[in-house]
């Protein structure tokens, strides 16, 4: 028992030590974009690049170097080679938009415990594959709109909903 909570409060403090490094890294950068952005909007909007570029050099090297384009037979299905990039990496990703929300975007959030937390981030990462979805669906289809116009409402509409999620249901204070 006493191992876990001693190796438990040392990854705390290393993640908390590491988002500390990269907000402080951040904010380098947020005077000049002070005048046209709030802080919070700023952070939420860099950890969400950093994890988005994580997640293309995760899918490159997974598609190609451990798949290697090649179709995954798991004996009772099998994954084309995308799909099961897509189901390896997205754990990964997950786990780290999580961390990076928590210990540099929302780092005050306190109140709720960490396990609460990732149940809801992955709640609202849920909720956005879902709007990202039917949008998607909506804006071709119905509206008409190119899809890779559509593409670009449907992630704007994807990142306010993101951002209120996390700000007021995930990291709420």
């Amino acid at each position: 028992m006493f191992l876990g909570n001693w190796n438990k409060t040392i990854m705390k403090d290393l993640l908390t030590n590491i988002g500390t490094f990269i907000r402080k890294v951040i904010d380098f950068f947020y005077p000049t974009f002070r005048k046209y952005i709030p802080h919070e909007i700023f952070l939420y909007g860099v950890t969400g690049a950093i994890n988005l570029v994580f997640d293309w050099v995760i899918f490159f090297l997974i598609f190609n170097c451990i798949l290697h384009q090649q179709l995954l037979h798991l004996g009772f299905v099998t994954f084309s080679s995308y799909i099961a990039t897509f189901v390896i990496k997205f754990p990964i990703t997950l786990l780290s938009g999580f961390f990076l929300q928590k210990y540099v975007t929302f780092s005050d959030s306190t109140y709720t415990k960490g396990r609460v937390q990732l149940l809801r981030y992955f709640e609202i990462v849920v909720l956005n594959i879902v709007v990202y979805y039917f949008g998607l669906k909506f804006f071709v289809e119905t509206i008409r709109l190119f899809p890779s116009i559509a593409n670009i409402v449907v992630s704007i509409i994807t990142s306010a909903v993101g951002y209120l999620g996390q700000k007021f249901f995930t990291f709420k204070n």
